[in-house]
C-alpha cells in the first residue's frame, strides 16, 4: 500500500505573515496544499502568489466566525453585528445552524459567494475546508457538500482524527502510541469534532478522499517530533495533515491564538532534517486535486 499525506495550510489569506508563510513552506519545505480565506484582507494578494505556485494546491477556507462577509445578499445579515461583521461564536452558530431556516439560508448565500470569489479571481479549488471546522456541524455538512456538487469542487475535508494519543493499538487508531502529548483542549476538541465527521460520513462520504486528519488535536502543536510521527506511527492510506505556518507579521492576537506558535509550524515544514525524513520514507507528498 502507497502511502499519501496531504500537507495543508489553513488560513491563507488571513494576513502578510501567513501568506509569506505558505510560499514559503512551499517552495523551501513539505506544504503541499492551502486554503484561502476569500473574506480576508491579504486574499487577493494571497490569489496572485498562488497562482506562480502551480504545483500547490487551493481549496477554500469557509468562514463565519471572523471578518466581513464576501455576500452582499441581504439575506447574509442574519449573520452580522451591528459593525457588519460576523457575530456569532463557532458553538453559537451550530446551534442557530439547527433551529433557524433563515440562519442556514444565510450560511448558504455567504458559503457560495466565497467559493464563487475565488473562481472569479482565476482559481480552481481543489476542495473545501473550514475556520474553526464549522463545515462540519451537522446541520452545515449537507449545505457545504450541495455547494461542492454545484460548484464541481471534488473534496471536502474529513475531520476524522483517530485517537493518535492512545497507547492500545486498536483498527480505529492510526498509530500505536509515540505521539507528542496534545493539550486538554485539544484533545476534547478533536473528540468533539470527532463524533461530527462520524456523522458527517452518515450523511454524504462522496466528498471524501482521506482516511484521517491529522492535527486537530496538536492545533498549534505541529513540531518536528509531530511530523516524525506523522511517518512513524500513522498507518492509513491517505492522511491529511493540518498546519498552520506564519510570521507574526499582521497577525492580531485578540483574533487568533494562534501567532508565535505559527513560526514554530513554519520552521518545522522548511526543516532540512524533516524533508529528508520524508522524502526516505515509502510516502506520496501530494494535494487533494491529485488524489
Amino acid at each position: 500500500m502507497e502511502r499519501k499525506i496531504i500537507i495543508n495550510a489553513d488560513d491563507y489569506g488571513l494576513c502578510d505573515g501567513v501568506n509569506q508563510a505558505v510560499v514559503q513552506a512551499h517552495t523551501q519545505g513539505i506544504l503541499t496544499s492551502t486554503t484561502i480565506m476569500a473574506n480576508m484582507p491579504a486574499a487577493r494578494r494571497a490569489i496572485e502568489l498562488a497562482k506562480q505556485l502551480p504545483t500547490l494546491g487551493v481549496g477554500v477556507h469557509l468562514n463565519l466566525s471572523e471578518g466581513k462577509p464576501v455576500s452582499k445578499d441581504a439575506c447574509v445579515d442574519y449573520l452580522l453585528n451591528t459593525n457588519g461583521e460576523f457575530a456569532y461564536s463557532p458553538t453559537k452558530l451550530s446551534i442557530l445552524s439547527v433551529i433557524n431556516r433563515k440562519i442556514r439560508n444565510a450560511i448558504a448565500a455567504e458559503l457560495a459567494a466565497q467559493i464563487q470569489w475565488v473562481i472569479d479571481n482565476g482559481l480552481k479549488p481543489t476542495h473545501l475546508d473550514s475556520h474553526k471546522h464549522i463545515h462540519s456541524f451537522p446541520a452545515i455538512f449537507p449545505v457545504v457538500c450541495g455547494l461542492a456538487k454545484s460548484f464541481g469542487i471534488p473534496a471536502i475535508r474529513w475531520p476524522f482524527e483517530p485517537k493518535e494519543v492512545s497507547h492500545k493499538p486498536s483498527p480505529a487508531n492510526v498509530s500505536v502510541g509515540g505521539w507528542p502529548p496534545p493539550g486538554e483542549g485539544g484533545r476534547k476538541r478533536a473528540g468533539i469534532i470527532r463524533v461530527m465527521a462520524k456523522i458527517n460520513q452518515r450523511q454524504n462520504p462522496a466528498f471524501f478522499k482521506t482516511q484521517a486528519v491529522l492535527g486537530i488535536a496538536h492545533t498549534g502543536k505541529i513540531d518536528i517530533d509531530f511530523l516524525k510521527a506523522a511517518i512513524i506511527h500513522n498507518r492509513v492510506e491517505t492522511t491529511e495533515i493540518i498546519t498552520h505556518p506564519g510570521f507574526i507579521n499582521g497577525l492580531d492576537p485578540t483574533k487568533t491564538r494562534l501567532v508565535q506558535q505559527r513560526k514554530m509550524e513554519l520552521d518545522a515544514l522548511c526543516d532540512k532534517e524533516i524533508r529528508q525524513y520524508f522524502k526516505d520514507a515509502a510516502v506520496k507528498l501530494v494535494h487533494y486535486g491529485q488524489i
